[in-house]
């Protein structure tokens, strides 16, 4: 017979704390245990804190090694050494074993072939002109779709997340699911050359060679904006992460920058001297530095806040170049045969002379021409496009190592993935919130000059006031004030000493005497059919005045009885 105390006792042996009570990591070395308190549940909550205290200290030194403010760049030993020296072989041996999968090389033959990575940089989506489109997860070779379209696709993108992907074929822009089915048709975006989609307002931007750029909103499927750009063909588009702004490259050498609520460029500038082949936005400094790219052979960065000529520019060997900026401020050259990498600060510091800046890392590709490039999230590695396929290589450093989860996550699951979107689509932002100044939105409007109140008493938008009101608010209406002929003949008989009727046209004589005849008298007929409840009442009280004057004069002249007040006269009417 077991008793209640024993059952107690195999219950508590049996019985474990929940894990939001454990302790995440074992308490550190060298805690105090605060022995000479008395009061057990004193002491035993002092020991607690203390192992806490201790516990965070150790989790701080942690976060500070790993992450540090430096990129891990390469360094070489000596001053003579180079980094640009350094093959990719010896990158290889150095990384460790995760980070050597990055290094890559996909051979295809439908090329050239563009690619493109997800959000979180864990999926990738490729392109060949001749119609060959697939989606993998790259890091575990798991094929999502693979397609043989057998027209001519010119670019593709992820939408939202890996589960959709659109392709600009030969005559519109179509959508797939992650198994490769199409969904849409979007006939809207005609002959498609780029895309470009916006995370946060889920649009998906599209130019072609039509030189429209077309918003589309791929949550309700309306399109929110459509621009003539009016400079033809366009063959170069990059978008802003800042403040998802969309630049355009042109092949007159013209740089454009746009927004969906504007229906023309919010900046225009002459960049080359030749067709703008490439174009791309640093995401490291929030968007303050563009770099471009012409036919010429330029590579040329500005300074997106002022614009006010190149920060830095040089001459490449091997014609137009292909560009991209990484996570950590990375440019990606791609031109002729090979790939050049250049790093901060050196592309951003102001240099007179045209000379190349410093070399980072360089690596040969023989297969022209290159096509594409691009940075992996989160990862150190550069994918190229080119005539035979694929190639990536790894570029220690142009990563950014740190991740929000809450924005991409490269391990996220099926829940996970579906929460975000969820979410994504709740705090989606409006198309009309995008600006070239992101601060510009929750700042305090300037006071207006113009006041667009009515007679004080509601406000209208200025468009919209009646055109008196508009000429009023402007200071050109004309305020002097039309009396009718009865009344002004009535007026100017009492003092004319010969009652003598006057015909119409000594009338009209003397009334425009010493005044610009053509002018009033367009004015005045131009007012006749003009209601407006401010004259009426100004011609109301005028009337009563003249009444008040005339009832006074023949009192004065004996020809009417003064009235005499009563008590009733405070139940009158005004």
């Amino acid at each position: 017979m077991v008793s209640p105390a024993d059952s107690l006792f195999v219950k508590a042996q049996n019985t474990t704390l929940p894990k939001s009570l454990r302790p995440i990591s074992p308490p550190p070395d060298n805690v105090p245990k605060h022995k000479h308190v008395k009061d057990l549940k004193l002491r035993t909550k002092l020991n607690r804190q203390a192992a806490h205290a201790a516990r965070s200290k150790a989790l701080v030194e942690d976060a500070e090694l790993l992450l540090m403010s430096e990129a891990g760049k390469m360094q070489v030993e000596t001053e003579l050494e180079r980094t640009w020296r350094i093959g990719q072989d010896d990158i290889v041996q150095g990384a460790g074993q995760e980070a050597a999968k990055g290094r890559r090389e996909l051979k295809l033959d439908s090329g050239p072939y563009r690619s493109r990575y997800s959000r979180n940089g864990r999926h990738l989506a490729i392109v060949g002109s001749m119609g060959h489109v697939a989606t993998f997860d790259w890091q575990t070779g798991t094929m999502h779709a693979e397609l043989q379209l057998q027209e001519t696709c010119r670019d593709i993108t992820f939408l939202q997340d890996q589960s959709f992907f659109a392709v600009a074929q030969k005559k519109y822009v179509f959508i797939y699911d992650r198994d490769g089915v199409e969904l849409h048709r979007l006939k809207a975006h005609i002959e498609p050359t780029r895309l470009e989609f916006l995370p946060y307002h889920w649009l998906l931007a599209s130019v072609g060679n039509n030189g429209f750029l077309k918003y589309q909103d791929t949550s309700t499927g309306h399109i929110v904006a459509e621009h003539r750009t009016k400079l033809g063909a366009c063959h170069t588009l990059a978008q802003n992460k800042h403040n998802a702004v969309l630049h355009l490259g042109h092949s007159n050498g013209v740089v454009t920058l746009w927004t969906p609520n504007i229906p023309h460029p919010v900046v225009q500038i002459l960049a080359h001297l030749g067709p703008v082949v490439g174009l791309s936005v640093d995401p490291s400094s929030g968007g303050r530095y563009m770099a471009t790219s012409g036919q010429d052979g330029i590579v040329k960065v500005w300074d997106c806040r002022n614009w006010k000529g190149t920060v830095r520019e040089w001459t490449t060997r091997g014609g137009s170049a292909e560009l991209e900026w990484s996570a950590r401020g990375a440019l990606g050259v791609a031109v002729g045969g090979s790939v050049n990498v250049y790093t901060k600060p050196s592309i951003q510091t102001p240099h007179v002379a045209k000379a190349p800046p410093p070399l980072y890392l360089t690596h040969p590709i023989p297969h022209r021409p290159l096509t594409s490039v691009r940075f992996c999230p989160f990862q150190d590695i550069l994918t190229i496009g080119h005539n035979a396929g694929l190639s990536s290589i790894l570029v220690p450093g142009a990563g950014e190592p740190n991740f929000d989860s809450t924005e991409a996550d490269p391990f996220e699951n099926k829940k996970a993935r579906r929460e975000r979107e969820v979410k994504g689509l709740l705090d989606k932002i409006q198309p009309d919130m995008i600006t070239l100044d992101p601060d510009f939105i929750g700042a305090l409007a300037p006071p207006t000059k113009l006041t667009t109140a009515v007679n004080d008493t509601h406000d209208v938008p200025f468009a919209r006031l009646p055109r008196l009101e508009r000429l009023r608010v402007q200071g050109r209406a004309d305020e002097t004030e039309l009396v009718d002929d009865d009344d002004e003949d009535a007026a100017e008989g009492d003092g004319d000493k010969n009652d003598k009727p006057q015909s119409r046209m000594e009338k009209e004589k003397r009334k425009m005497r010493g005044k610009g005849k053509s002018l009033k008298r367009y004015l005045r007929k131009q007012r006749k059919n003009v209601i407006d409840p401010t004259a009426v009442a100004i011609r109301a009280k005028l009337e009563k005045q003249r009444e008040e004057k005339r009832v006074a004069k023949a009192i004065e002249n004996g020809q009417v009885e003064a009235r005499k007040p009563s008590a009733l006269d405070r139940f009158r009417r005004p």
